[in-house]
């Protein structure tokens, strides 16, 4: 179980807005989801002294590894996104939702003759209408009883409605007018699902209309001198204006849109977009990138949505907000109105609602780059503290910007590969990786394998250094035409391996004439470091940082050498008998292990059976069963490698 101090983040990072926070735990799953007026006072909640935490949000806190956060306008935002969250991510520690319940819902039943306003869960159902959701029960139930001065529809359930209209007394609510009692005549069935409507209406946002309404009423009371009518025309006014200040929706509900946010300095960007569907911020998505080309607004936002739609036409609403245009807006909406196949609309929000909602997803922009940014100073200074460190330790005499590390593969001498893996300022730059297979004389032994690899390595740099246009990794960057060459040369050589490991590698430098790239091995017993023609190595203390970065490079490098070497050997252990058969080629091979599942039942299987695969006919069939018996009778087991007894 991870420390919450490990994870904790930092007060300044944290924004004081309404928000919905997540706690994932190692493996990155989301373990609990929360709202908050204020998102810094709530998550301080969590990293108090853990004697003071309720049971279960010790063990949550502690089983979890990383806290993130999305802010939103308002409080009725944030329940909505916590709502949908749990829904999609089903938290282990949310356990009031995890049953067979939901959030509830104001439903208007529009589908019956009398329509019914009521608090409900669950499925909902064609013909009826859903406000919400509300969080909890009590809240809409309040709004509802609230709501009733104003709407008196009926609440009733349709046993209580059926025993009133056969009695011809309506039920409490009806004397208290609190309900028009549609069950005794007191209102038309028209009368009443107008009624309905206007519900339907103040909650779907258009509050305006009534409360202009109810405060003309209310002036004309005062001017006929009628304070009491006036005076609940006022009352009425005040409960329709908490209503909806408490219960505004995000957007209309027909709203489908994509809302990005972006917030950049000069040499990265941060990317927020809020996915909008029926009105309700349905899910988020953020990254950082950096900025590697002088691109405008206009031409950065291009390249967003290029990127995030090209292989997601699935994905793509009717409306996509961004906040500046491409300039080239016709082609771009014409595209994506082609990949989703009906109109997109691409535009800036102005004002209104949706204008609101692309200032807090830029806000979100704007804290996700400041977050990356306060964490990556102190990744910098950790990395700068390790290469310093490591640069004295060694004796080197320029900086170690640029590190590269080496580690051969092989089973018992066979498939040897190698591989070498670049970190640049500490960090791993997976694009320049390279693997090597290595045959004949080279692979004899480690030593061999390692001079081998490191003279291919360095010859090639020298070869282009010479004549740039020789050689090249034949990678073209995105968007240009040229090749991307690859001569930079390391700061300094890390070779996996002690002493011979290190003089075969410094052998191969000093053969090409090379005497400015230090060489160093990192021994796996006690990890110590060695250097050439040293008979004494360098120990680096155990908690050194320095240490921990070079234990990385020889970790990665072993992990990227042994993937390598898997693959390799994999394939020689399949197709190395099938290899030797004549006239038979790869698709008729991938056919035969494809019908029989394994070498040992090709082995197996007679002449009819053989035939069965499609493109084996008899000569074939006949060939592949006198191969396979030869190859046996060698004593040779070429698919484990192997010599037989």
């Amino acid at each position: 179980m991870a420390d919450p101090a490990s994870y904790r983040p930092k007060s300044s990072d944290i924004p004081t807005k309404p928000g919905v926070y997540r706690f994932r735990d190692e493996h990155g799953r989301v373990i609990y989801v929360g709202k908050a007026r204020v998102l810094r006072n709530r998550l301080a909640s969590y990293f108090i002294n853990p004697e003071r935490l309720t049971a279960k949000t010790r063990t949550m806190v502690f089983s979890a590894a990383s806290v993130e956060w999305t802010t939103v306008g308002s409080e009725l935002e944030a329940l909505q996104l916590e709502y949908t969250w749990i829904k999609e991510y089903t938290p282990r520690f949310n356990i009031v939702f995890r049953d067979d319940k939901t959030y509830p819902y104001l439903a208007i039943t529009m589908d019956e003759q009398f329509p019914r306003a009521l608090v409900m869960r669950g499925d909902k159902r064609k013909g009826v209408k859903y406000f919400g959701p509300f969080y909890p029960a009590k809240a809409i139930r309040e709004t509802l009883d609230t709501l009733l001065r104003v709407f008196p529809v009926r609440t009733c359930a349709p046993g209580v409605f059926k025993r009133a209209e056969a009695s011809g007394r309506p039920c409490l609510l009806g004397y208290i007018d609190k309900c028009s009692a549609p069950c005794v005549g007191r209102i038309s069935p028209e009368d009443h699902r107008a009624l309905a409507d206007d519900l339907c209406t103040f909650m779907g946002g258009e509050a305006g209309k009534f409360t202009r309404e109810l405060t003309a009423q209310m002036q004309a009371a005062v001017a006929n001198l009628e304070y009491e009518q006036a005076a609940r025309y006022r009352d009425d006014i005040a409960a329709l204006n908490r209503v909806f200040e408490r219960n505004a929706v995000v957007l209309a509900e027909s709203t489908e849109a994509d809302i990005f946010g972006i917030h950049a300095d000069e040499l990265e960007a941060a990317v927020q977009v809020f996915h909008v569907r029926d009105g309700r911020i349905r899910s988020q998505r953020g990254w950082v990138v950096e900025k590697v080309a002088d691109l405008t607004d206009a031409e950065f936002v291009e390249q967003l949505l290029t990127q995030v739609y090209a292989d997601h036409a699935d994905r793509i609403p009717r409306e996509v907000l961004v906040p500046t245009l491409p300039d080239d807006i016709e082609d771009v909406t014409t595209w994506l109105t082609e990949l989703r196949g009906s109109k997109v609309s691409l535009r800036v929000a102005q004002r209104g609602d949706k204008a609101a909602l692309a200032s807090t997803v830029v806000e979100n922009a704007e804290q996700a780059l400041r977050l990356h940014k306060s964490k990556r100073a102190g990744d910098i200074s950790t990395r700068s503290a390790a290469m310093q460190e490591l640069q004295e330790a060694l004796g080197a005499e320029t900086a170690l910007l640029r590190i590269e590390c080496y580690d051969a593969s092989h089973t018992q001498g066979t498939n040897v590969v190698a591989s070498m893996v670049v970190f640049e300022d500490g960090l791993p730059k997976k694009s320049e990786y390279r693997k090597f297979s290595i045959t004949g004389d080279a692979a004899r032994d480690d030593t061999a394998s390692m001079y081998d690899v490191i003279h291919r390595r360095f010859s090639r740099y020298l070869k282009e250094k010479i004549d740039p246009d020789t050689f090249s990794t034949g990678e073209v960057e995105p968007g240009t035409s040229e090749v991307k060459k690859f001569a930079y040369p390391p700061s300094l050589v890390i070779v996996d391996g002690g002493p011979p490991q290190v003089a075969a590698a410094q052998k191969a430098l000093d053969d090409l004439g090379i005497d400015d790239i230090p060489v160093v091995g990192l021994a796996k017993r006690l990890e110590e470091l060695w250097l050439p023609e040293d008979p004494f190595p360098v120990i680096l203390p155990r908690a050194s940082a320095a240490l921990y970065l070079v234990q990385r490079l020889r970790d990665e490098a072993h992990r990227f050498a042994i993937t390598f070497h898997r693959a390799k050997r994999s394939k020689s252990m399949i197709s190395s008998d099938l290899d030797a058969v004549p006239g038979l080629g790869k698709s008729k091979q991938e056919a035969l292990r494809k019908h029989f599942g394994s070498m040992k039942k090709i082995r197996a299987a007679s002449l009819e059976q053989l035939m069965e695969v499609s493109g084996v006919g008899e000569k074939l069939a006949t060939s592949i069963k006198e191969s396979l018996e030869d190859t046996s009778r060698a004593g040779v087991n070429m698919t484990a490698g192997e010599i037989l007894d």
